[in-house]
């Protein structure tokens, strides 16, 4: 799929195939920064798991 078209994580998964955001239509999708909410979720879970990875680390 063309990086120029956003694809929906929740229709997309377990297909194998990217499917196409519907973008405003979509009520997951966050137009002040142009992403899915999943997406979003997904990320600040990472980057919550990756602080605490790291805390222990120095520990």
């Amino acid at each position: 799929m063309s990086s120029n078209l956003p694809s929906c994580p929740l229709m997309s998964i377990g297909t194998g195939i990217d499917m196409v955001c519907s973008q405003n239509k979509c009520a997951w999708y966050v137009p002040s920064v142009k992403k899915c909410s999943v997406y979003l979720l997904a990320y600040d879970a990472l980057l919550s798991a990756n602080e605490k990875q790291k805390a222990k680390k120095t520990k």
